[in-house]
């Protein structure tokens, strides 16, 4: 008997986590190298948790991480969760993509520790743990790098009035410099402050083009973690000077000069204006304008990127509701006071969320106060394309798609050379002009809110209150999909009312990630899965995922950009969720569900999945019919069933509720007292008053209303603007008026010595034309010195003509005298 017995002993110790006999590599009764599979007898898929079906040791193997992100520089600390090693002196090896390896460590309170390493991207990193010196890999996890200028003041050293730092050497710019950090953030008894230099070289656009930081020199070495450090910089040795973007880093004097991947905090990267040579300090004017004249040549040589990056929005209030396409540029905010320093005139500033398609490039739009545009070609405060987009494109590592730093590479430090260090910038801007908004199409708009009611792509409104999962977007033109979940909402009194509402919204487009947003645990929480899985938000509102970005605002609104440049934002409006999707031109035709078919004819929204297509006039019980028939089918969902009441309710049965029985609009009644407060409260606003019939609640008929002017707001801001472009103004004159939108007039003048030949002023019309071209000034007399020219002549003819009067009066008055006795 005890041979027998063997077997199964061997299978429990390797079930048992920790140090000593590991589990068998994708054994079904442990997570090792199972992260994510729901098949076995025990789950390792992030589900498992809410469903009480994982593998006892998932904890073990599937990590959580504290931190969970950090600066793609790397050098951040992070501690594995829930993993306790009681050997500290075995070797820990944290791999990164498979191919980047960091020492990590357990401490003496048996916790592991791993370092995250020197990246050349940003996104969500998968990384796996060993706990024998690189012989197996059997934990995994995910770790966030972040686009160096996102991560929080705590992770990075202080450059001291950094405009100096990048100013050094030229004139009025001298003494010390100073740098500060937290010291707490990186516990030495000493350390050593080093700089950095990046750079990227081989032939721009080929395979040979390479991104590389370097360990330059050392600034100071074992110094004590004061947590400032005041310097006099020198002028860098002529080996080190061909590099003039960079960072410093300070670690712990133990670690040898540049060594990789340790604990460490970086300064922002900058201009080293400070570390240049005596070449530069005797002359930085002569220095900036021969790096401005190689940059130029340089340019010239270089394929143009211009024509395929996309038109700005025309006005300010186009490009803050084109959110699918264009973001906040973090370097002029105006919700962050609009310090925008590169940019002065302007207020705010957009970046288009995608790289082009060809050269990873990106385009920038400014705008003024009164939301005019200001382009380049007016003023040095314009906005400018980049040939390295700033926040880089996958699959990145490679030039120019490096986040952050390609840009300062093609299109930063050029801007110092030729318009901070030396007056060449109209160099700079004749190579990256500000895109005008003549060939802009705004997106177009659909919501889904409230209880719920839809207002469709080309405009039509309908009540659609089914319980269930319904596909509330699909278009095959790049597999984009969108599926919603209703619910009914539980009354104060813990009974269910006849309504309905959006409770979770799924998202993938062709093989991206999915991302699913929905209703909290808690009243008043949105909660954003990826992949099935929660995520959390306490560190970074913005992540860089497979095919979308993300980005988190004040935790009650959630915004997906996608690569085809689709766009959704999903808040939280009362007890349900309030969706809009905005989708640019080239989806007409394409789409399908819920929201309609984008094709500028209301009169087939309603079209069922077998081509019938209802009329508008279409009662509310038969467009219950056109909802029903949009339900998700099982294969096909994307949403996430992690509890015991999802499974029952909506996984294991008919994916539209057949025995929901809604109440439809035009059977909505309130009493006498509801209609009055509710008339009140929405005035004309049908969708208001029946959710307020519905649910007998007056604050789920505001939050339509909410919604509701939310829509017709951004669908406002949305309409198409008519642009005639830019008028430039005639040479040796000038113009007044730097917008060039329908109804606007410039004005022009000619400098003196120069007469206007053309009309005094030109309008924008509705056509798209101006009214008249532009002037010329022509060679010669100015007005003034013409009509001084005739004034003068004419008082010459009168003094003539004065003069020959007087001589014949005297001639007369001779000839009287003579006769006289």
């Amino acid at each position: 008997m005890k041979p027998s017995l063997l077997p199964w002993a061997l299978l429990l110790l390797a079930t048992v986590p920790g140090p000593g006999l590991r589990p068998a590599a994708g054994a079904q009764g442990s997570c090792s190298q199972r992260c994510g599979d729901q098949s076995g007898p025990c789950s390792c898929h992030p589900t498992c948790f809410g469903l009480a079906s994982c593998c006892a040791d998932i904890r073990d193997f599937c990590l959580e991480i504290s931190p969970y992100s950090g600066s793609m520089m790397g050098g951040k600390d992070f501690v594995v969760q829930h993993l306790n090693w009681s050997n500290p002196a075995d070797s820990v090896i944290c791999s990164f993509k498979d191919s980047i390896q960091t020492r990590g460590y357990v401490d003496t309170s048996g916790r592991v520790h791993c370092v995250s390493p020197l990246l050349y991207e940003s996104g969500r990193i998968p990384f796996t743990l060993s706990m024998d010196n690189g012989r197996s890999f059997p934990r995994s996890g995910t770790w966030l790098s972040v686009h160096p200028s996102k991560v929080s003041d705590s992770e990075k050293s202080h450059l001291v009035n950094e405009t100096r730092w990048q100013y050094y050497g030229t004139p009025g710019t001298q003494g010390s410099l100073t740098l500060t950090w937290n010291t707490s953030a990186l516990p030495s008894d000493a350390v050593t402050i080093e700089l950095w230099g990046y750079e990227e070289t081989g032939k721009p656009y080929s395979q040979q083009w390479t991104a590389a930081w370097s360990y330059l020199y050392s600034l100071a070495t074992n110094i004590h973690n004061s947590g400032s450090f005041t310097f006099t910089p020198k002028p860098a040795p002529q080996n080190f000077q061909r590099w003039e973007v960079g960072s410093l880093r300070i670690v712990d004097s133990t670690h040898r000069a540049g060594e990789q991947d340790v604990q460490a905090l970086w300064s922002n990267e900058h201009a080293l204006a400070w570390h240049l040579g005596d070449d530069f300090r005797m002359d930085p004017v002569a220095w900036a304008r021969n790096q401005c004249l190689a940059w130029e040549e340089l340019e010239d040589q270089l394929p143009t990127f211009l024509e395929e990056l996309p038109d700005c929005p025309c006005t300010l209030a186009q490009a803050r509701a084109d959110s699918g396409r264009f973001h906040t540029d973090y370097g002029c905010d105006l919700e962050q006071g609009s310090v925008c320093t590169y940019h002065p005139g302007a207020v705010h500033c957009v970046r288009s969320v995608q790289a082009s398609p060809q050269y990873d490039s990106g385009q920038q739009c400014c705008y003024t106060a009164d939301g005019t545009q200001l382009l380049t070609a007016d003023s040095t405060g314009g906005s400018t394309p980049d040939r390295g987009h700033d926040w880089g494109s996958p699959p990145y590592r490679v030039p120019p798609r490096v986040p952050g730093l390609s840009h300062w590479i093609y299109d930063v430090i050029s801007f110092y050379h030729c318009c901070l260090w030396a007056p060449e910038c109209f160099r700079y801007m004749n190579r990256r002009p500000s895109s005008d908004c003549r060939s802009y199409r705004p997106p177009r708009l659909a919501s889904a809110f409230g209880d719920p009611h839809f207002i469709t792509f080309d405009g039509t409104n309908f009540t659609f209150n089914g319980r269930g999962e319904y596909v509330l977007l699909e278009a095959a033109l790049t597999d984009l999909r969108v599926q919603v979940r209703t619910q009914t909402r539980m009354t104060p009194e813990g009974s269910q009312d006849r309504g309905t509402g959006l409770t979770a919204v799924a998202i993938q487009e062709a093989n991206s990630d999915v991302v699913e947003v929905r209703l909290g645990d808690g009243m008043g929480v949105l909660q954003v899965l990826l992949n099935q899985e929660v995520l959390s938000f306490a560190e970074q509102r913005w992540m860089d995922l497979k095919g979308m970005f993300l980005s988190v605002a004040a935790g009650d609104r959630v915004s997906v950009m996608l690569t085809s440049e689709a766009g959704l934002e999903i808040s939280l409006k009362g007890p349900f969720l309030s969706v809009a999707v905005l989708l640019p031109e080239k989806f007409l035709t394409h789409t399908r569900g819920l929201l309609g078919t984008l094709n500028n004819n209301p009169a087939d929204d309603f079209t069922l999945r077998s081509g019938e297509v209802l009329p508008p006039s279409a009662s509310s019980r038969e467009l219950f019919r056109f909802g029903a028939d949009w339900a998700v089918q099982n294969a096909s969902s994307l949403l996430t069933y992690d509890s015991k009441f999802l499974v029952e309710n909506f996984k294991e049965r008919p994916k539209h509720d057949p025995t929901f029985l809604p109440l439809f609009p035009e059977e909505s009644s309130t009493s006498p007292s509801q209609s009055s407060a509710a008339a009140d409260l929405c005035g004309d606003d049908s969708f208001c008053k029946f959710d307020v019939a519905a649910t007998g609640n007056l604050s789920v008929g505001n939050a339509s209303r909410v919604a509701h002017m939310q829509h017709l707001l951004r669908l406002q801001s949305l309409q198409p603007v008519v642009s005639c472009g830019w008028l430039a103004p005639p040479a040796n004159g000038r113009k007044q008026g730097e917008r060039y939108l329908v109804g606007s007039t410039v004005r022009f003048r000619c400098n003196n010595g120069y007469s206007l030949a053309g009309a005094e002023a030109s309008t924008c019309q509705p056509d798209g034309t101006w009214s008249w071209p532009s002037p010329t000034c022509q060679p010669g007399r100015s007005y003034a010195v013409l009509l001084g020219i005739i004034f003068g002549g004419l008082g010459l003819v009168a003094l003539v003509g004065l003069g020959y009067w007087l001589l014949r009066r005297r001639k007369s008055n001779t000839a009287v005298w003579g006769s006289q006795p």
